[in-house]
């Protein structure tokens, strides 16, 4: 029997190695926060990002409202924090910013204070893609870590390290 084309899909996307994040956004007084792969940068002039979160996560829901999100790009050795904002192993109303520090840029959306990079957005356009919204976003402010720093990586169901080749 032939597999689904969806379980085929998923099958081949193991493979593709990306980095983790994790996007935020804040709205009255509620914070969400979910881990991605799925962010890239989309232009420099003007900068722009594009992140893909699932329709029905409170981190979109809230995007949509504050019209604003930020994303953190982990770093190796955040393998906890990219398990708790992925929900793993947390009650479905648990706050996933427990224990973790955060910062507010420019748009109010929480930065967490370990990533290794970080951008905030302002909500460009959202543009409904299957099971996923495509949140597009203007970047407003962006940072980095002082000196090297090597990502947190995913692949094949598996966090992995880059080394220098």
């Amino acid at each position: 029997m032939t597999e689904p084309l969806g379980e085929a899909l998923r099958g081949a996307m193991r493979r593709w190695a990306s980095g983790v994040s994790v996007v935020t956004a804040a709205h009255g007084g509620r914070r969400g926060g979910m881990t991605v792969s799925a962010f890239f940068s989309a232009s420099l002039e003007p900068p722009i990002v594009v992140v893909s979160l699932e329709e029905g996560t409170e981190t979109l829901a809230l995007a949509r409202a504050s019209r604003a999100f930020a994303v953190s790009v982990l770093g190796e050795g955040a393998e906890g924090a990219s398990a708790r904002f992925a929900g793993y192993g947390l009650a479905p109303d648990a706050d996933r910013f427990e224990g973790r520090a955060t910062s507010s840029k420019t748009t109010g959306a929480p930065v967490l204070v370990e990533a290794i990079a970080w951008v905030d957005c302002r909500v460009r356009a959202l543009h409904a893609v299957g099971t996923h919204v495509l949140v597009v976003g203007d970047v407003v402010a962006a940072g980095a870590s002082p000196g090297p720093a090597r990502p947190l990586v995913y692949c094949d169901r598996g966090y992995r390290r880059l080394e220098p080749s």
